[in-house]
């Protein structure tokens, strides 16, 4: 389980093909490793990673068939930079919100300008996801947690301040980059649970 409040910014070292899948090495630069084992879970670009090898400057982590299906970890390379959030601890400050570590489809984003001394996000979301996001809602932008301020269709739009901008990975979007979403687990719960309902009171009917 994580918060979605980013701890580090890495980067990609390593990318090994294995039978379809790859090894991924990955420097976590700021991040302290010292309280991670091997197997504990670290998020990359929200993605959760389970740590198969500690190097010293980072860990390493196998990448599943499955997994590179659903993200773009695919095309990312030497030198790409991603968002790191260790597991929380039960002991840890809950800055953000729920976040599970499981991408659930990918974005677009749309727009990026600055607007006074923030930023103004803009992200095309599957058509599929829409229907979780809501305005003030939360959702985890790769692996950054961050609150919803309107939605059109399948279009939303964030607020990102100076600090976001400067601690993630956010600060290198443009338009037509692709990132990872994971929609609110209470959204998520929520609308399963309206669904079941509805279709139970017209079974009723």
């Amino acid at each position: 389980m994580f918060t979605g409040i980013i701890s580090a910014i890495g980067e990609v070292t390593a990318l090994e093909p294995r039978g379809g899948d790859v090894r991924l090495t990955i420097n976590t630069g700021d991040l302290s490793l010292g309280d991670v084992g091997l197997g504990d879970s670290i998020a990359c670009n929200g993605a959760c990673l389970t740590a198969v090898e500690l190097t010293g400057q980072g860990f390493v982590a196998d990448v599943s068939i499955e997994t590179l299906s659903l993200t773009t970890i695919g095309g990312w390379s030497v030198g790409t930079c991603v968002n790191l959030e260790k597991a929380m601890l039960a002991s840890d400050r809950f800055g953000g919100h729920i976040v599970s570590g499981h991408v659930d489809g990918l974005g677009k984003v749309t727009a990026f300008y600055e607007d006074a001394r923030s930023w103004r996000l803009r992200i095309l979301a599957p058509r599929e996801l829409a229907k979780y996001i809501a305005q003030k809602g939360s959702i985890t932008v790769d692996g950054t947690s961050l609150t919803v301020n309107n939605v059109d269709g399948a279009e939303f739009e964030l607020n990102i301040i100076p600090q976001t901008l400067t601690h993630t990975v956010i600060g290198k979007y443009k338009v037509g980059t692709e990132v990872h979403l994971e929609i609110d687990l209470v959204a998520r719960y929520f609308c399963l649970l309206y669904t079941s309902d509805a279709a139970d009171e017209e079974d009723s009917v």
